[in-house]
């Protein structure tokens, strides 16, 4: 198995390079994966493709502010957002949370400050205790470290597969429309594009059923959506 698969991944968005190799220092050395991103449109591009588990945002970016970078994201993502700035005042740390910030750090700052307010967002956005670990047929998806095994053996998934499987192991038993699905896991671009559902789900099923033609646990809604059903 991978060492770094159960590691959380941190995206930085940060046009300072200093500062990105700071964080990057910092955020390794604390056990974390690291991405970096110079703008704002490299950093949504990244939230979509990559699904970090966090994200350090510095408000200052070159092309887009990271207040609409923020609001961009938070039309089809709650993936926890630590905002970066020099600026400190308080409207402006309000005007941050207020449009979907989990918390305000302002520069300079200190590396074990920084680390508790990641650990306290990521604890935050954990599945509840019920929901750590999913089981459907002989699978078996631990949703904190990011395993998959099938009859005791590790099922290797994309990162869009495991997404994907996320997304409806953690709304287990619910249909999950085509849009809805397409809009958390693509972006909100990416609504009508329902090849690529198709695409995955049969990825999927091929992974984790044993009848991938007759699925029994990922379930088709014919014109609405998919759902994953618990035995």
């Amino acid at each position: 198995m991978n060492p770094e698969a159960g590691k959380p991944e941190i995206l930085v968005i940060d046009d300072e390079v200093q500062i990105r190799r700071l964080l990057r220092v910092t955020l390794e050395a604390a056990g974390y994966r690291v991405r970096e991103a110079e703008t704002g449109a490299e950093g949504i591009s990244e939230v979509t493709f990559r699904r970090p588990d966090a994200i350090v945002l510095d408000l200052g970016l070159p092309d887009v502010p990271g207040g609409e970078v923020l609001a961009r994201l938070r039309e089809w993502s709650q993936v926890p957002i630590l905002i970066l700035s020099v600026l400190g005042q308080d409207d402006q740390k309000i005007a941050a949370l207020d449009a979907g910030a989990d918390d305000y750090l302002t520069k300079p700052f200190s590396g074990g400050e920084l680390l508790a307010r990641l650990r306290v967002m990521l604890r935050r956005a954990q599945p509840s205790d019920d929901l750590k670990v999913i089981r459907f047929g002989d699978v078996e998806f631990d949703l904190v470290r990011r395993v998959i095994l099938r009859d005791g053996r590790e099922v290797k998934l994309t990162s869009k597969e495991q997404a994907l499987l996320r997304l409806l192991a953690v709304n287990a038993g619910k249909v999950i429309t085509h849009r809805q699905i397409l809009r958390e896991l693509w972006g909100p671009k990416a609504e009508e594009q329902t090849q690529y559902l198709r695409v995955y789900l049969g990825r999927l099923r091929q992974k984790l059923e044993a009848t991938p033609n007759r699925p029994r646990y990922l379930k088709t809604e014919s014109g609405i959506g998919y759902r994953l059903v618990l035995e």
